[in-house]
């Protein structure tokens, strides 16, 4: 039996939603594993989870994924600084993240 869904919250990232940064930020037509494709889906995950912790602050559990998902976009940033600077700075400055 499926599970009904939660009313009130909607999905992290939608196929659309993903599909667009993929295609935005690869490197070719099915590019999911390069440094900047997964940068680019981490930080679309990280802001939608930061939006949910205004309206549930307790919620310890979730905070614990999302600075996991924080410390994961760090190492896949430090990664692509040491071995592609110029991909690293176009990355940077499209997402909007300060570093």
């Amino acid at each position: 039996m499926p599970r009904p869904a939660v009313l009130g919250r909607a999905m992290a990232i939608t196929k659309e939603k993903k599909s667009e940064l993929i295609s935005s930020f690869g490197r070719g037509a099915n590019d999911t594993g390069s440094p900047e494709v997964q940068i680019a889906l981490l930080t679309a995950r990280i802001n939608d989870l930061t939006g949910h912790f205004q309206t549930h602050a307790k919620d310890h559990a979730s905070r614990r994924g999302l600075l996991m998902m924080v410390s994961k976009r760090s190492s896949l940033l430090k990664y692509l600084r040491l071995h592609n600077r110029k991909s690293y700075l176009e990355v940077i400055g499209r997402l909007g993240i300060r570093k």
